[in-house]
């Protein structure tokens, strides 16, 4: 019998109001969100100077509801759940005074000029710290230790050497509005204002999708169409994971929910249980750069780069669709190799899909439709994700009987949308601190102007540059925080080597997704390594493999930004330029992916691979005289070793 950490009545009240909490944030944030039809006015969005501040304060109450910021051992007594409790309070009390007075002294900052005196400085400092004792407590050392060093550089900069060094700062001026007390940087700025007001109906839409049984259909069917393919299993996770990693955002909750029944299928096939981990995380993890939902990242761009969201999900669909397509590559490359042939899926009864799997799917397709519906009609992001979430509760209590039989599940799945929501946006407040930061000091601008004399102006070296930064700060960081902290930093120096806007926000989001699989800090290969039971280490390198193509596709459309479709990206626009990219494009895809297998139709000796591992890269050069006879030699190399492989079958 497991023994509890707190006692029953302690663990019951905790996870009420955990519960509580997570869908007070949830209708609040949809009547924030819902937009007006008609004579039917709309409500909000709420003003910053309340709603911001209230929905922080929510958000952290729910998170430490859940879980004690003490981290309390196993057999721990009494006095250490008292202290647990103690600190608990200390810390939340501490916060919403910070968070009271934040909205006391916005109100006043209204009614002409204001000057700040130390016991702001202290109160901003006292929210800070609070809340990265509870950002500590949940997402680990990576991103507070990035806020940290965020800090001790605002205070000590004007020691550091170089580039490094800055003005000494005001601390009591710089600490109050730098930190806390301002609408634009800071915790509760500008970001935290896009998380709520947009970023929240689509969280709360894959909470609904997940919670009316829509996603658990999707992985059946999925399974189901690939029953007699060699990947079988493998192609399925690659199928659900990408289309409804779009929707949850979330690469750890997506491989931990998807994962748990594919990948234990996928070694039933025959696959090592490194590689069933490896592809759970890859296609989980890209699900975030898969249209139109893209995890909701896209919102952010969107605000950031003054681009329309519509345009954004055009944009990204095309290298979408060549990532997905090349780990169905690799999938067949390595049953190939492994000698697993077409037949029929061993499929556990509980799994097979009935009538109403199949008549679940409207529910993940009707909703996704209307988010690109109302776009086109001119709906604002939060509008359409909204209206999206609304079609979801009548069609699953008119389709699903096990919905009509309990509707509560609908109002859980509320609440656990906006306990996921609460996560992020304490995430998203510590990133303000950087942001924050680094619009005092100037270092984006300091940084970009170093980097282009350094780089010698050269567009590679600098994306080589952009690449190593957002992976090492990616680590063990949500992608939403990864991202926005490297395009913060490295962002000014791509925009001055040429590089349009969109392209620059999309090369980076790439390599923010990208960390997940990444070694030796890689979140989502780490949580498959735990459902598969393989070495968290070697299925993160296996992910690296498999998903190779997630870090050459940035460098594709940064050199071809027709590859984006849309104007925004400054591509030549001509069709010529667009087809020559396409084809090299997939030959490349399908060379990496049988060279990093070693197999094709047969064994690749390893300087084969190398082979075509080097051609893939050639032909993507932006040089005519060096594509062209790479692309040429790579089509020769496939046909001369497919006649080479006929032979050896007829003399077998």
């Amino acid at each position: 019998m497991t023994r509890t950490l707190f006692p029953l009545s302690e663990v019951r009240l905790r996870q009420s109001l955990a519960y509580a909490v997570g869908l007070i944030i949830a209708l609040l944030g949809l009547v924030n969100s819902i937009p007006s039809f008609g004579p039917i006015p709309r409500l909000g969005p709420f003003g910053y100077e309340y709603m911001h501040p209230l929905m922080l304060g929510l958000a952290c109450l729910a998170v430490v509801a859940r879980e004690t910021l003490l981290k309390t051992p196993a057999g721990a007594g009494p006095l250490w759940r008292l202290a647990g409790s103690l600190v608990d309070i200390v810390v939340m009390a501490a916060l919403i005074v910070a968070l009271h007075d934040y909205y006391i002294t916005m109100e006043r900052l209204k009614g002409g000029l204001f000057f700040f005196d130390a016991a702001h400085a202290w109160t901003a400092l006292a929210g800070v710290v609070a809340l990265m004792l509870i950002c500590l407590r949940l997402w680990g050392v990576a991103l507070t230790a990035v806020g940290v060093v965020a800090l001790l550089y605002f205070y000590t900069g004007h020691h550091w050497p170089g580039l490094f060094r800055m003005a000494p700062i005001d601390v009591i001026e710089g600490t109050a509005d730098t930190l806390w007390y301002n609408s634009t940087n800071g915790v509760l700025g500008s970001l935290l204002a896009i998380v709520i007001n947009t970023i929240l109906p689509f969280i709360l839409l894959g909470a609904l999708l997940e919670g009316s049984g829509a996603g658990g259909s999707m992985i059946k069917v999925s399974l189901h169409a690939f029953r007699r393919a060699r990947g079988g299993p493998a192609h399925a996770a690659i199928l659900s994971s990408g289309l409804f990693g779009s929707v949850s955002g979330s690469a750890v909750a997506n491989v931990v929910g998807t994962g748990v029944i594919t990948i234990p299928m996928i070694r039933r096939r025959g696959f090592s249980p490194a590689f069933a981990g490896g592809v759970e995380a890859t296609a989980s993890s890209g699900g975030q750069i898969m249209p139109p939902i893209m995890g909701a990242a896209a919102l952010v761009m969107a605000d950031f780069t003054g681009i329309s969201y519509l345009t954004i999900i055009v944009a990204a669909m095309i290298p979408a669709l060549f990532y997905y397509g090349s780990l169905f590559a690799a999938v067949v490359y390595e049953a190939r190799r492994l000698g697993i042939e077409s037949r029929p899926v061993d499929i556990d009864p509980a799994d097979l899909p009935h009538r109403q799997d199949f008549i679940n799917l409207i529910m993940v397709f009707v909703p996704l439709t209307v988010v690109v519906v109302a776009l086109i009609y001119g709906f604002s992001p939060a509008g359409a994700g909204t209206l999206a979430l609304f079609s979801v509760v009548p069609l699953s209590l008119a389709l699903n009987p096990a919905i009509r039989r309990s509707p509560l599940t609908l109002v859980h799945a509320l609440s656990r949308g906006g306990n996921s929501f609460a996560t992020l946006l304490i995430a998203v407040g510590v990133v303000g601190i950087i942001v924050g930061v680094l619009a005092a000091t100037g270092l984006p601008i300091k940084f970009a102007q170093v980097i282009g004399a350094s780089t010698g102006g050269s567009l590679l070296v600098s994306l080589l540059m952009a690449m190593m930064a957002a992976l090492v700060l990616g680590m063990g960081m949500p992608t939403l925080p990864a991202y926005l902290t490297i395009i913060l930093i490295m962002g000014p120096a791509m925009l001055r080597l040429g590089l349009e806007p969109l392209v620059a926000h999309m090369f980076v989001f790439y390599f923010g997704v990208a960390s997940a699989i990444t070694p030796p800090v890689a979140v989502a290969a780490f949580a498959a390594a735990s459902i598969s039971g393989a070495s968290p280490l070697r299925t993160a390198l296996e992910a690296t493999r498999i998903g190779l193509v997630i870090f050459l596709l940035p460098f594709t459309f940064a050199f071809y930004p027709e590859l984006l479709l849309v104007p925004e990206a400054g591509g030549s626009g001509a069709w010529y330029d667009m087809a020559s990219i396409l084809l090299r494009l997939s030959l490349a895809v399908l060379l990496i992916a049988s060279g990093l297998a070693f197999h094709d139709r047969c064994r690749l000796s390893l300087a084969e691979a190398a082979l075509r591992v080097g051609l893939a890269i050639a032909m993507l050069v932006t040089l005519p005289l060096v594509h062209w006879p790479a692309f040429f030699l790579g089509v020769a190399l496939l046909v001369l070793h497919r006649q080479t492989s006929l032979k050896k079958g007829a003399l077998a």
